[in-house]
């Protein structure tokens, strides 16, 4: 198998956003994801000239693939509440604009919850904050990555069924997003969901949902996560590669497999030192996946 693998992790921006360069590089990541704002707040100071340079001049020295940055969690384009679905579209305007200007390939979005509404009434709110979103940005190098999640409470996107939706209906109100949205799969939230891809059969139902509701070529990004509870939990909680309910199976049938092996994949584990090896986690995960890798290759 001569498929080329790339993994990376999220990185901190402490001290600015070069400084995460600089950290991926350490732990020996191929690709990078950084939060380009506090993600738990809605203000976001401009970024200065300074800043972009740094940034940039950081990444082009360091060898680096596939910049993706995630957006704030605070941002819920399904809610029913009009206060909070203007604020969320004008802090994804920012977001997105933000990305452009670093000349970053992506950013991930969780979908957003419902809450007192339904599912459709959310799913709709989403396609039309996206269009009116993609109508400001007009993006060139940014593409919006939404992200299937596990599917606590209210959210939406637990389901490929549900992201295909989004996807559809926010090309057809406004067709030259269609190469401006892709997807981001999460290995943890699409078990906690109850997709049982930790075996083949499981796997395989996942693949094909891909296939059957998503344009071709949507997936674009991988968070590698194992998981903390039990298949369907509907729990997001990550750890880390093969510590987890996921297990080493998981990610073996994931590298493997032609259409999403090769993508980008990037770490949402805990951060840290591993207390028995007194070894940093993300080189432990990084170290596994690889792993993983020689052994199907």
């Amino acid at each position: 198998m001569s498929m080329k693998h790339c993994f990376g992790s999220h990185v901190s921006v402490a001290g600015g956003l070069d400084r995460g360069v600089t950290r991926a590089v350490e732990l020996g990541c191929d690709c990078l994801q950084v939060f380009t704002k506090n993600a738990n707040a809605w203000k976001a100071a401009p970024l200065t000239d300074a800043a972009i340079s740094a940034w940039q001049s950081a990444y082009q020295k360091s060898g680096l693939k596939h910049p993706i940055a995630h957006a704030s969690y605070l941002i819920n384009l399904a809610t029913p509440d009009p206060g909070l679905w203007e604020k969320s579209i004008d802090a994804l305007v920012i977001e997105w604009q933000r990305c452009e200007t670093l000349k970053i390939e992506g950013l991930v979005l969780h979908p957003g919850a419902y809450t007192t509404s339904d599912e459709a009434t959310g799913l709709q709110r989403v396609v039309e904050a996206i269009v009116r979103v993609g109508e400001i940005v007009l993006p060139q190098h940014c593409r919006l990555m939404l992200e299937n999640t596990a599917g606590q409470g209210t959210c939406l996107g637990h389901s490929i069924k549900q992201i295909g939706e989004v996807i559809a209906g926010a090309t057809q109100h406004a067709p030259t997003l269609a190469d401006s949205l892709a997807v981001c799969v999460d290995t943890c939230h699409a078990f906690a969901a109850g997709y049982a891809i930790h075996k083949p059969d499981g796997f395989r139902d996942f693949v094909n949902q891909i296939g059957d509701f998503l344009p071709a070529g949507a997936v674009r990004a991988l968070h590698l996560n194992d998981s903390k509870k039990p298949l369907g939990s509907r729990v997001d909680r990550h750890e880390h590669i093969g510590r987890g309910e996921l297990g080493l199976d998981a990610f073996r049938l994931l590298l493997a497999d032609p259409l999403l092996g090769p993508l980008p994949g990037y770490l949402e584990t805990e951060k840290g030192t591993d207390p028995e090896s007194q070894r940093d986690w993300d080189e432990i995960n990084l170290g596994v996946l690889r792993s993983l890798v020689t052994e199907i290759a």
